[in-house]
């Protein structure tokens, strides 16, 4: 039987354990994401750490089912749970961010601005207790991700617009790590809104944290894991395509395990 050979995505502490940003896998031809999953624990002696972390392979940038079939040119990712916490189950109006840079929620604030608007809320979550967070994420499809929650909320509350900018690296004591701000007709659309979108967007968004104290001593937060997504049967030409895709907007890998 003939095989393949992909590149799989690590992130968080699945990187730190590894010691790469990615590691390369040998699979056999029509090998699903369960496959690859257990490919991965043996080659980057993952194993232990799997037995105790929930893990889920994301396949071009969706969760996938155990089962999905794997074609040579998707984009892989590993992801580990997510530590933003628990949540509730690009279009005209929103806008998705994920930034180095410090973040404004009057910036964020002024996204949504609508004439038609009588309430706006804004949400900031900021660092606290510890001397600084420090955020890693699957950028593209944090962002990606980010903009499909914020249009459901849009469309589930009646919102006129949707806004989120979540910071990555180190965030000081204090200092916002992700802000949320929607717009509505009536205060209770926007609170809705602001409530299902924050809470979705940690719970669902590739984006974990690590706490770090005023000794340097640091841990990963623990985070949930996250649910396959249902997606709709794919073809071989549509696995080209998101390959063509990823080599055009993913940056380069400097670490690689290689099985």
């Amino acid at each position: 039987m003939s095989g393949m050979n992909v590149e799989v995505r690590l992130f968080a502490t699945l990187k730190e354990r590894a010691g790469a940003d990615s590691v390369r896998i040998s699979l056999a031809e029509g090998a699903t994401a369960a496959e690859a999953v257990a490919e991965v624990a043996r080659c980057a002696g993952l194993g232990d750490l799997f037995d105790r972390l929930p893990v889920r392979l994301a396949v071009n940038r969706v969760y996938a089912a155990p089962e999905m079939q794997l074609f040579p040119q998707d984009e892989l990712a590993l992801i580990p749970p997510i530590s933003g916490g628990s949540g509730t189950g690009g279009g005209s109006g929103l806008y998705a961010l994920v930034s180095e840079e410090a973040l404004s929620p009057e910036t964020v604030t002024a996204k949504v601005s609508s004439p038609d608007a009588g309430a706006i809320v804004t949400f900031q979550g900021v660092t606290r207790e510890v001397s600084r967070l420090d955020y890693e994420s699957y950028a593209e499809m944090a962002r990606q991700k980010m903009l499909t929650i914020l249009g459901e909320c849009v469309d589930r509350h009646g919102l006129e617009g949707a806004a989120a900018e979540h910071r990555v690296g180190s965030v000081p004591l204090g200092e916002p790590g992700v802000v949320v701000a929607v717009s509505a007709p009536h205060r209770e659309q926007a609170f809705a809104g602001a409530r299902e979108a924050i809470d979705r967007i940690k719970a669902e968004a590739p984006i974990w944290k690590r706490e770090v104290d005023r000794e340097g001593r640091s841990e990963w937060v623990e985070g949930t894991p996250v649910a396959a997504e249902r997606t709709p049967a794919r073809a071989q030409g549509d696995r080209e395509a998101a390959g063509a895709r990823a080599g055009l907007d993913r940056t380069g890998s400097s670490g690689r395990v290689s099985s």
